[in-house]
């Protein structure tokens, strides 16, 4: 797995649109929404939402759609299957980077989050809904994978999840949670930015932010099992 994934990101590096979703793309909203967070409220949590919203959606889920579609188009996906290594090993191999960058880029810009305002009340709650928003694009990247013919076309087949996800956090983080809470927390990743704000300022309990991460990992299982069912490995034609 270690030297597919040392293979992948040297050719993320050489690939300029899918180094401009993993990189420039989720960085550049990063500082935009830093230097504009009077805008947004200027609360440290809803800023904090917004970026782990767009830089995972960005960063994991666009990224590795266009990614997984482009190896498949090559025969790369083909060619390793022909080897030893495990399906498992293929694909962590080749999602490594991706994640990784993305995490690494997470914790640059909260850093800075934190730097420019108020410090997490539950930090650990904030980690564990980071994590589990990771998993929930990374299962909704390889079910839309199942979908997507080629690199190309990935900008596409994202779209309508990567809008709904930051439409959410946009209308939680903008005007709070209201009547409309049960609609809010079932949209993809809705709970988690929920939660998140909530867990920034401490106004929710340890208790109630666990449960928050239940709709957010519902979507992830709903990706794994779209993925299963429009898993291919041989190039869509």
């Amino acid at each position: 797995m270690l030297p597919i994934a040392q293979a992948e990101l040297r050719m993320l590096w050489r690939n300029k649109v899918v180094a401009a979703c993993a990189i420039l793309m989720p960085l550049a909203f990063a500082v935009l929404l830093i230097v504009m967070r009077d805008r947004f409220g200027g609360e440290g949590g809803t800023i904090a939402a917004l970026q782990i919203i767009v830089m995972a959606g960005f960063g994991v889920y666009i990224t590795a759609t266009t990614t997984l579609a482009a190896r498949r188009q090559t025969l790369l996906l083909k060619r390793l299957r022909s080897t030893a290594i495990t399906d498992g090993a293929i694909l962590g191999g080749l999602l490594l980077p991706v994640i990784t960058l993305n995490v690494v880029q997470l914790l640059i810009v909260l850093t800075a989050v934190v730097a420019t305002g108020e410090f997490p009340a539950n930090g650990w709650l904030v980690t564990l809904h980071v994590a589990v928003v990771e998993l929930m694009f990374l299962a909704l990247a390889l079910a839309t994978w199942g979908l997507t013919s080629t690199p190309e076309q990935a900008q596409i087949t994202t779209m309508p999840v990567f809008i709904l996800a930051l439409g959410t956090a946009m209308w939680i983080t903008l005007t709070g949670s209201g009547s409309q809470l049960a609609v809010q927390r079932a949209l993809p990743g809705g709970a988690s930015v929920e939660a998140i704000v909530g867990a920034w300022s401490g106004t929710v309990p340890g208790i109630q932010g666990l449960l928050l991460t239940l709709p957010t990992l519902a979507w992830a299982l709903a990706g794994l099992l779209a993925a299963i069912r429009l898993f291919r490995w041989e190039p869509r034609h």
